[in-house]
C-alpha cells in the first residue's frame, strides 16, 4: 500500500485550443514515471476544461483524489506539473501540509527537467516556492486580462456580449439610442437611491426588455450600473 498512486490530468478547453496540451501526452508521461518509479497506479483521474484557478476541492476529479487519500487508498499524488494541480498558493500549500501528515507524497513529474517529490525536504522547499510562483501567474493573466477588457470598453469596441445600449458593427460598438435611454433611467433610479432589485421589478412589470429578452434581475442592473463602459451616461 506505501506504493499506491493516483495520477491526476487536467486541462482547460483554453490551453487544449491554444497550446495544444493534451490528456492523453499527460496520461502517456505519468504512467511512465510510475513504472520508473516502482509506484503501483491505482487510478487515473482525467478533467477536461477545469480551470486550476478552482480549488482541488470544488473540481469533480479534485474531490476524486481527496477521497482516495482521506480512505487512505493512495499515498502518491502524480501531476506532470504543479499547474494542473494548483494555481491558488494557500489552496496548494494548505492541501500538501495535509498530505504530509497523512504521509501522502506529491510528484510533479516535468519542473524544468526535472523531478520534485516532496516527501524529501528540498522537495517541500521548491513546492512551497512554485506555489507562490503559481499563484503570481494567476494573478498577472488576470490583470492584463482585465488590463485588455477596460482597453476595449473605452475604445468602444466589441467585447463578448454585445452589452445594453449598444450594437455591433464589425469590432466596433456603436451606440443605441433606445436601449441606452434604458441605462440611463438605471442611472437616474440609482442615484435616487432605488435598490437594484427594486429596479428589477419595475422593470420587469412595465415589460421594459433586457438585452437578451430575459427578466431583469438585481445582479443585471448592479452589473449595468458597475460597469465603466457607462461612465459617460452616469456623468
Amino acid at each position: 500500500m506505501k506504493n499506491s498512486a493516483v495520477c491526476y490530468l487536467r486541462v482547460s478547453t483554453l490551453e487544449q485550443s491554444r497550446e495544444g496540451v493534451s490528456l492523453d501526452s499527460q496520461d502517456e508521461r505519468l504512467r511512465a514515471y510510475c513504472k520508473m518509479s516502482g509506484l503501483d497506479l491505482v487510478r487515473v483521474i482525467r478533467e477536461e476544461g477545469v480551470s486550476a484557478s478552482k480549488k482541488l476541492s470544488t473540481r469533480p476529479g479534485g474531490q476524486e483524489v481527496l477521497s482516495l487519500i482521506q480512505s487512505k487508498k493512495v499515498q502518491h499524488v502524480i501531476a506532470l506539473k504543479l499547474d494542473r494541480l494548483f494555481r491558488d498558493a494557500e489552496d496548494a500549500l494548505h492541501q500538501t501540509k495535509e498530505w504530509d501528515k497523512a504521509g501522502v507524497a506529491l510528484h510533479l513529474v516535468d519542473m524544468g527537467g526535472q523531478t520534485i517529490n516532496t516527501a524529501t525536504a528540498m522537495g517541500r522547499f521548491f513546492l512551497n516556492m512554485m506555489a507562490g510562483f503559481a499563484e503570481l501567474e494567476r494573478n498577472l493573466i488576470a490583470e492584463r486580462t482585465a488590463t485588455a477588457l477596460n482597453f476595449k470598453k473605452n475604445h468602444k469596441q466589441v467585447y463578448s456580449p454585445v452589452p445594453l445600449g449598444y450594437t455591433r458593427e464589425g469590432s466596433d460598438l456603436k451606440e443605441n439610442d433606445g436601449e441606452l435611454s434604458i441605462v440611463n433611467r438605471i442611472m437616474e433610479m440609482r442615484s435616487q437611491g432605488i435598490s437594484y432589485d427594486k429596479i428589477a421589478k419595475t422593470f420587469n412589470s412595465k415589460g421594459i426588455p433586457t438585452k437578451t429578452g430575459a427578466k431583469w434581475y438585481a445582479s443585471t442592473v448592479c452589473y449595468i450600473v458597475k460597469n465603466n463602459l457607462y461612465k459617460e451616461v452616469a456623468a
